[in-house]
């Protein structure tokens, strides 16, 4: 088995555990997890992806997306945690009310 069809499974193999994650559980904080988990494996792929054939020279704009990503990734993370603490202020719980509020 190539490296690159290993890498790739592995990235759907973590992108598919993400999204059944984010589907099953309700805790806030599980589900950013859950969807970090899921970047994982997209930038994974991207990464294989971008393996260069033999004797070619390997493409540098999957590469600059993944640290983008990353980058991008850990700012979405931060904003989603600040987000909880706001809903589990609010309500106290780290988990989104069944029910609106009135």
């Amino acid at each position: 088995m190539n490296t690159v069809y290993l890498y790739t499974m592995v990235g759907v193999g973590l992108f598919t555990l993400g999204l059944y994650a984010l589907l099953i559980h309700s805790h806030l904080l599980r589900k950013i997890l859950a969807i970090n988990v899921m970047g994982s494996g997209v930038f994974l792929v991207l990464v294989a992806l971008a393996a260069p054939t033999q004797g070619a020279v390997p493409d540098p704009v999957p590469h600059a997306m993944v640290i983008t990503g990353i980058v991008v990734a850990v700012s979405a993370t931060a904003l989603a945690l600040a987000l909880v603490l706001r809903v589990r202020t609010e309500t106290g719980r780290a988990e989104l009310p069944e029910e609106p509020l009135e």
